[in-house]
């Protein structure tokens, strides 16, 4: 793949979350104000739930991709037709497999398992049987948006999923406002939405793999693909696992309502996840290349330079979060105390989820040489770490124990995943690749912008200025970074097309 299309399609990613972000953010004050914060912790255990459901993908999503990226290589796109055939089949079924198994479940689910206040056990029983609607017609969707990522078709991707975020955010408002401000009323518009969405997606698919007569389901097909969906499930299912347990062990500790302000919390802390979910679908593919071609020399530059660039933006803007969390949460709620109880927990669950970012880059060289034991060992082990952390922690500090419990889980997982992968890959390099590419930028980051921050708190009362000025600072921290090797931020974006698509000369 030529550089350039690299480029295009990490921008076409890098839009398609920025756009999301912006609009899931913005929608969440109107949430508050028609459903109320109990309510939205129902909005906030969908997320969970859907999250928990991934185990059954099995890894199809993206052994689709693999087959149809190995197929558009191989120039025979049109054979993917029968394997799609059958995994629409299997997607389909399981989809309605969820639904009748989350719609049998609710009453137990609203009784059993949520701790509410206000809201009665019907309601809940109500929405959490919409959840198994919701989820159901969303589920799909993996499927066919695996079709057009292995087909290289980001740019169309994202635009579907802009459009889709768009209608879905902006008319759940509107039906809350203008319909029912009700939980039920949300979820029934979701629900409607996916189904569509999920239809237009798979015409996108079939149109890229083209129909052909008397394509059916095939067993034979599935055995081809088995021992790398094999492969894959074992890896996603612990991935998933290890980023639920927190909110699982929380919403059966913990009152809804704390779980509803955790869940705005999470919020917070994933919009890191703008950056980061683009980065590894570009830098993914080449460390694989240069892997497989032996570059050994070229894949150590990338990797060292990959990783001090996104540690010089990354931390800048956790540190900022982190120091400025109150106020970046009541500007946007515009309720102080939802910004005093849910700030605490922001700082400390964005330093965990940029420590798990700058991870992306280890992660994506284990795969690049075939090495999925790895993160499913890494992920074991930090499995088996996290749950009783955070069943001591939430049980002695309440949800701000579960929050520290993320923060310190990954941690553990800098150091660890860092050993772990450089006794197999690249040995020799990993003490310098943390303590240059990820703990230098950190320890810069955070005197820069607590530097920032004292001197703001110190003139001035107002919030958006103090939130102006503070990404000013984060700016500052970003620079300060980049001039400590000037050369870095060049090497990389010119290696994956983007000096050329942004003009960048450093």
């Amino acid at each position: 793949m030529r550089d350039t299309t690299l480029g295009r399609n990490y921008l076409a990613g890098l839009s398609n979350s920025i756009w999301s972000a912006i609009v899931t953010l913005a929608v969440v004050p109107f949430y508050l104000k028609y459903l109320g914060l109990e309510a939205y912790g129902l909005v906030g255990f969908l997320v969970f739930t859907q999250g928990i459901v991934q185990l059954l993908d099995l890894g199809l999503g993206p052994t689709i991709s693999r087959e149809v990226a190995r197929r558009t290589a191989q120039g025979d796109l049109q054979s993917a037709s029968q394997l799609l055939r059958t995994l629409a089949v299997v997607y389909w079924s399981t989809a309605a497999v969820l639904l009748v198994c989350l719609v049998l479940a609710a009453p137990a689910i609203a009784e059993r398992w949520l701790n509410t206040n206000s809201l009665s056990p019907t309601v809940v029983a109500s929405a959490a049987a919409l959840i198994g609607v919701v989820i159901a017609c969303r589920w799909p969707l993996g499927l066919y948006q695996g079709v057009l990522v292995g087909a290289q078709r980001l740019v169309s991707v994202s635009i579907i999923n802009i459009i889709m975020v768009t209608v879905t955010s902006v008319g759940a408002v509107a039906i809350l406002a203008f319909v029912s401000p009700t939980v039920q009323a949300l979820f029934l518009w979701q629900g409607l939405i996916a189904f569509v969405f999920s239809i237009v997606m798979m015409r996108a698919a079939w149109r890229i793999v083209g129909r052909s007569d008397g394509v059916r389901f095939a067993w034979d097909r599935l055995r081809e693909v088995w021992r790398f969906s094999t492969g894959m499930t074992l890896v996603a299912v612990t991935a998933i696992v290890l980023l639920q347990l927190d909110k699982a062990i929380l919403s059966r500790m913990v009152s809804l309502e704390q779980f509803g302000q955790y869940m705005l919390a999470v919020l917070v802390a994933n919009s890191l996840y703008v950056l980061l979910r683009p980065l590894f679908n570009t830098i993914y593919p080449r460390m694989t290349a240069l892997a497989t071609t032996g570059q050994v020399e070229r894949l150590v530059d990338f990797y060292g330079t990959g990783t001090r660039l996104l540690g010089s933006v990354l931390f800048p803007i956790a540190a900022t979060i982190s120091l400025y969390a109150y106020d970046l949460i009541y500007v946007w709620t515009g309720n102080s105390s939802t910004a005093t109880a849910v700030a605490p927990l922001a700082a400390l669950l964005v330093w965990g989820t940029a420590l798990n970012g700058v991870m992306h880059f280890p992660y994506a060289l284990q795969l690049a040489y075939g090495r999925p034991r790895l993160p499913l060992t890494i992920n074991a082990i930090l499995i088996a770490t996290s749950a009783p952390i955070t069943v001591a922690l939430t049980a002695t500090n309440g949800v701000v124990g579960g929050a520290a419990s993320w923060a310190i889980l990954n941690g553990i997982y800098v150091l660890l995943g860092t050993w772990l992968t450089h006794r197999r890959l690249l040995p020799g390099i990993g003490r310098t690749w943390l303590s240059r590419n990820v703990l230098l930028p950190l320890m810069l980051s955070w005197l820069v912008v607590s530097a920032a921050a004292w001197l703001v708190r110190n003139g001035t009362s107002s919030s958006v200025i103090r939130i102006a000025l503070a990404a000013v600072a984060a700016f500052i921290g970003f620079v300060a970074n980049v001039l400590l090797d000037r050369t870095a931020a060049s090497r990389f974006l010119r290696s994956v097309g983007l000096s050329e698509v942004f003009k960048v000369k450093m």
